[in-house]
């Protein structure tokens, strides 16, 4: 299936759904999407955007993101899940990146320590449960998107935890994380995204010093993965007592999306 969306002024919109999940049922599609910020959309984009009956939008950026970036969304009466915690003047990457010298190594490790970190933080706890329960309400003829700034990192995190729910395999939840580098047209666009950054922090790193704020590597998902097994024991622990999404919740919810 085609599953990436083009738009004007939204990247990395993609359908999540269409993969073999528990028992050998397939998550029906153009009911979950994931997507970056959609601060830029075009008037088409939002007409686009309308017709896919999307009734939740969980937007996992900090308040300050959104101060920054604005919102836009073309259905009234759409559940927005967001979180006031969190709020930062920079965001945390912008902060690491204006340090004296960076190389590509510490630009790797930092963003392995993130995805280690980003599964606990309060304010994601809070809107990764809220999640869960708002799909558990949905309508069947209702749609529901993820998305934070990029919509790789945070949103990749919560898409794949999303999978696991659904009893997707590890090697297709983390094929379908790294499609971020094909949606977001990530070889493309860093020599000017590595551009615009140096100009906008006052610095000269180099081109490859950027790829993890702008792509996704396998590694990065891994180390979320690993710290949650390491911390609360599996995944389906950290989903049980972390986020609330126990055997119930787990069957209800498969019941829901896979046919």
């Amino acid at each position: 299936m085609d599953r990436i969306y083009k738009f004007d002024g939204i990247r990395n919109f993609r359908d999540f759904g269409g993969y073999q999940g528990a028992g050998g049922r397939h998550i029906r599609t153009g009911v979950l999407f994931r997507s970056a910020q959609f601060g830029e959309a075009t008037e088409t984009d939002m007409t686009g955007l309308a017709r896919l009956n999307i009734s939740v939008q969980a937007d996992l950026r900090r308040p300050d993101e959104r101060d920054r970036h604005g919102h836009r969304w073309p259905v009234a009466g759409v559940n927005v899940l967001s979180s006031d915690k969190g709020r930062a003047k920079d965001a945390p990457h912008v902060r690491f990146l204006s340090e004296v010298a960076v190389n590509a190594a510490q630009a790797h490790q930092w963003m392995v320590e993130y995805y280690q970190e980003a599964p606990f933080k309060e304010q994601h706890v809070d809107l990764f449960r809220d999640w869960f329960s708002a799909l558990a309400e949905l309508e069947p003829d209702q749609a529901a998107v993820v998305n934070c700034a990029a919509g790789k990192d945070r949103t990749g995190i919560l898409c794949a935890l999303t999978h696991h729910v659904l009893g997707v395999d590890r090697d297709t939840i983390f094929a379908d994380y790294e499609l971020t580098n094909e949606a977001a047209d990530v070889a493309g666009r860093l020599p000017e995204m590595a551009r615009m950054f140096n100009a906008h922090i006052g610095k000269s790193h180099a081109v490859e010093v950027y790829h993890p704020f702008v792509g996704v590597s396998e590694g990065f998902l891994a180390a979320a993965m690993d710290k949650i097994d390491q911390t609360s024991g599996s995944v389906e622990t950290y989903l049980d007592e972390v986020l609330g999404v126990g055997l119930r919740q787990t069957q209800q919810l498969r019941d829901k999306f896979l046919i």
